[in-house]
């Protein structure tokens, strides 16, 4: 039987009271590999993971019902919509920095070539611009009503924002912060990123599709249709990879072609995905399930299983690159 969806709540912890008693330690990384950091929201930490030992390094305290997250080249981004923040931290999860932000915060995109971190406010339909060395608020972008998920373009041209009641997508010019224009996508978008191509594909959770955008033009270049609600969206080995809330499992689509390559059952109520940098692995965080299932993402098989802190979310880009 599914759990209710937990909503945000208004209880605040002490992230130095929590580690003492749950034992919480800061993450040991590997001399090279690739790391995994998922937001737990209802444990209030991050699951720092190391994939190729298959193992939970350490849970780093962070309260707040945290969501969002964007990894960096020296740490990462994280957002707690209850404490209304954003927090940063280094690879092995110290605390480096934050930024109060008055509103919903839920969606989180990282632009390294200028050193800014986008925050979307459900609440306010605005997007928060901070300056990611400072860590200080720098302005706002209007968005629709109810923006989520963000994605950065891999050339760094384009910001996007899946604007869930407004039913469309805002695309924003990085190097200007103008708004470049809206299109109209399905029912209810929420998670969104770019292929390695440039186009943008955006999950929406109301009509179980997903929406293959051409930024530049402005335009939808199809609908494809996939499992139940449809969240988050990564690509590896030429291929989109859709986690399906609803279904308990990660739609698989040819980038060439479009065409559907069958679906994958993962754990309970996957939400979060994201692939290494050498595309060999997907990884999928299962909210329910309170683990991570490694897909191969050239034969679409489960791999492994990971155990993470209770309820992960891991909303946005969460695998890093470490070591030498």
């Amino acid at each position: 039987m599914r759990r209710a969806c937990p909503h945000w709540s208004t209880a605040l912890a002490r992230p130095d009271i929590l580690a003492l008693a749950l034992g919480w330690a800061l993450a040991a990384l590997p001399a090279a590999g690739n790391i995994a950091y998922v937001t737990n929201q209802n444990g209030g930490s991050v699951s720092i993971l190391d994939l190729a030992a298959g193992t939970e390094l350490a849970q780093v305290p962070l309260p707040g019902q945290p969501a969002g997250i964007a990894v960096a080249a020296d740490g990462f981004f994280a957002v707690s919509p209850d404490t209304k923040s954003l927090r940063r931290f280094d690879a092995a999860g110290n605390e480096t920095g934050q930024v109060a932000l008055d509103g919903g915060p839920i969606g989180i995109a990282h632009d390294p070539l200028r050193g800014r971190v986008f925050v979307s406010d459900w609440y306010n339909a605005r997007l928060w611009v901070v300056d990611a060395a400072s860590m200080s608020l720098t302005g706002t972008l209007e968005t629709g009503t109810a923006p989520a998920g963000l994605a950065v373009s891999p050339d760094g041209r384009w910001l996007a924002s899946a604007d869930k009641e407004a039913g469309q997508v805002s695309i924003f010019d990085l190097e200007s912060l103008a708004l470049a224009g809206t299109v109209p996508v399905g029912i209810r978008p929420f998670g969104l990123g770019f292929a390695p191509d440039g186009r943008l594909f955006v999950g929406n959770v109301g009509s179980n599709d997903v929406s293959v955008v051409d930024v530049a033009e402005r335009h939808v270049l199809a609908t494809l249709p996939v499992g139940d609600q449809p969240y988050g969206v990564a690509f590896a080995r030429g291929r989109a990879f859709v986690t399906n809330q609803h279904a308990d499992t990660v739609s698989v689509i040819d980038l060439g072609t479009l065409a559907p390559l069958g679906e994958i059952a993962v754990g309970e109520y996957p939400e979060g995905i994201d692939a290494t940098a050498d595309g060999a692995t997907v990884v999928v965080a299962n909210w329910f399930s309170n683990s991570v299932s490694l897909i191969d993402a050239e034969t679409l098989a489960v791999t492994a299983e990971i155990a993470t802190g209770d309820g992960p979310r891991a909303f946005g880009r969460f695998i890093a690159e470490r070591g030498d």
